[in-house]
């Protein structure tokens, strides 16, 4: 029997990690599910046997369920959270934490309050390419990290997304708080804490139609910003440029985060998925047959020292909880030591914006032990 887990919410995401916890996390176990759109929920249950609760409130009573798995909407992710938290169940929440920095702190406080653990999305940088890529940086590849600049731009969801509107509504929407927190968070594992950001922030379409088959039609009134640039500076002295647009069209290969060090650079994959290609450029030769000098003058692929975790590997982070409950060791994926400081990362860009100055950042961050090299696909630490 592995660690019990009842999903709140069945949406789009859902998909991948019911597959992922029945075929590769064998140490989770799914009771069971519920939705407010109980259609949802049923298909679940028709396909993977687990449990269907009437409501949020029966899964919580269940004293089988020990993680509530919150993959609600953004802008619910407080209130379901909040409700688990108070009935005495560990939450692992999908990204961001919460809509603000004021709801993130109220339930970090209350899981330190009540002794449980609050975990949360994303968990993509324990995959083989962030993973790997901290490891590099960590054994002095490129040098001591000087900068870097992470994009995310796409067009938005309207064309696709079967329920786009909350993309574009606020509090909660657009792509910082959608897309943000996967590049904050691998930046931070790589670059350790931010200290200050400054941002400006737009919204270029007033409405966006939905062009998806459902809903097709259906005109959209935003009132999240859909354009956001950001400075962060880390308190390694690193300082970054972040983009990310529901605005403008995607172009080849320019959603991932390039790192700058002292003596050379390093591309580091999307961090929206676990994989990718690593690739390295040192820019000085310090000696003939240096080992250091691979890569001299051109960018080259480099095999990331990792095996596992290449593919779509959600629900890695919740495997991780659970092994951390079991085993008393901190969590990889901590709302204190983490996913709180990438939100107050992401509402101080807008923040900046909206007040023109730059703005400090004080939740506190703490990057745990890398995935040892030894790990096995589903077994965690």
């Amino acid at each position: 029997m592995g660690t019990g887990i009842g999903f709140v919410g069945v949406g789009d995401i859902s998909g991948i990690y019911l597959r992922n916890i029945t075929q590769k996390f064998h140490e989770l176990e799914i009771v069971g599910v519920c939705d407010l759109v109980r259609e949802k929920a049923q298909r679940a249950v028709d396909e993977y046997g687990v449990k269907l609760y009437e409501g949020m409130y029966a899964l919580f009573a269940d004293p089988a369920v020990e993680i509530v798995l919150n993959i609600t909407r953004p802008n619910e992710h407080y209130g379901v959270t909040k409700a688990a938290l108070l009935a005495g169940k560990h939450v692992y929440c999908e990204k961001p934490l919460a809509a603000t920095l004021e709801q993130g702190r109220e339930l970090v406080a209350l899981a330190q309050e009540k002794g449980l653990m609050l975990c949360g999305a994303p968990d993509t940088f324990l995959g083989a390419g962030v993973q790997g890529a901290r490891r590099l940086i960590e054994e002095g590849v490129i040098g001591a990290p000087v900068g870097a600049a992470a994009h995310m731009i796409c067009h938005g969801h309207e064309t696709w997304h079967p329920d786009p509107e909350f993309y574009y509504q606020a509090p909660g929407g657009g792509p910082m708080l959608d897309m943000g927190p996967y590049y904050v968070t691998a930046l931070t594992q790589m670059l350790g804490p931010v200290r200050s950001v400054m941002g400006m922030t737009k919204i270029t379409y007033p409405t966006r139609t939905i062009t998806s088959q459902r809903l097709y039609g259906t005109v959209i009134d935003v009132t999240a910003p859909t354009h956001y640039i950001a400075l962060l500076r880390f308190a390694s002295g690193a300082v970054a440029t972040l983009i990310t647009t529901f605005d403008a069209y995607s172009m080849p290969g320019v959603n991932n985060i390039e790192i700058y060090g002292a003596k050379g650079n390093m591309i580091v994959p999307d961090p929206n998925g676990f994989g990718g290609e690593i690739q390295i450029k040192i820019g000085e030769k310090n000696s003939p047959d240096a080992e250091e000098n691979w890569g001299h003058g051109e960018w080259i692929p480099i095999d990331s020292p990792y095996d596992v975790y290449t593919e779509n590997s959600r629900a890695l982070g919740l495997a991780d909880m659970a092994k951390a409950i079991t085993t008393g060791r901190a969590p990889r994926a901590s709302a204190a030591l983490q996913t709180l400081h990438v939100l107050e990362v992401l509402t101080a860009i807008h923040r900046s914006s909206a007040e023109g100055r730059e703005i400090a950042i004080e939740a506190p961050f703490e990057a745990q032990k890398p995935l040892p090299l030894t790990a096995e696909e589903g077994i965690l630490d």
